[in-house]
């Protein structure tokens, strides 16, 4: 499973990505994206996605659909 940022919404604020102990989250051209060959969710490391519980934005960042 992995998650990834709604484009639209994101603000770029940066906020995500030094929460992330997979280190998934990175800067792109015009705002923040998840790699999703190594987003965890977050699974065996916290109870819930440390990048959502920081987001300033709801429903910013989402499941990725299989």
């Amino acid at each position: 499973m992995a998650l990834y940022i709604v484009e639209a919404d994101c603000i770029s604020c940066g906020d995500c990505e030094p929460v992330c102990p997979t280190n998934s989250i990175s800067e792109g051209a015009v705002v923040f994206k998840i790699d999703k060959k190594t987003c965890t969710e977050c699974e065996g490391d916290f109870d819930v996605p440390q990048c959502v519980k920081v987001c300033p934005i709801d429903n910013c960042i989402l499941p990725l659909e299989a």
